[in-house]
């Protein structure tokens, strides 16, 4: 069962900036839009539309970074529990092969 599971801490750590980017992209594509005040694109109507807009894209993206806020903290402490078994398996093959055992072999 075990040699179907593999991680990759390294993979792990990617997803996490890959988290961390898309976060910084929705951000950046809402405040590039402030600037635009509804009152200076046209009608009544499409004034109200795009101020809407900007009241539920802004809800939108702050519901989203805590999602990937959520994410990335589990990813985080999952990256790190995997490193810390993979310290402690290292330091434990070493002291086998420093006590000059070999598992159970004979």
């Amino acid at each position: 069962m075990g040699d179907h599971f593999k991680t990759d801490v390294g993979q792990l750590a990617e997803f996490l900036k890959n988290l961390e980017g898309c976060v910084r992209e929705l951000n950046e594509a809402r405040t590039a839009l402030q600037h635009v005040r509804a009152d200076q694109i046209g009608t009544p109507r499409l004034d109200e539309a795009c101020d809407k807009f900007q009241d539920e894209w802004k809800y939108g993206a702050e519901q989203t970074k805590k999602m990937i806020d959520a994410i990335s903290e589990g990813v985080k402490a999952n990256k790190k529990g995997y490193e810390e078994v993979e310290e402690a398996l290292e330091k434990a093959l070493k002291h086998i092969e420093k006590s000059g055992t070999s598992g159970g072999a004979q």
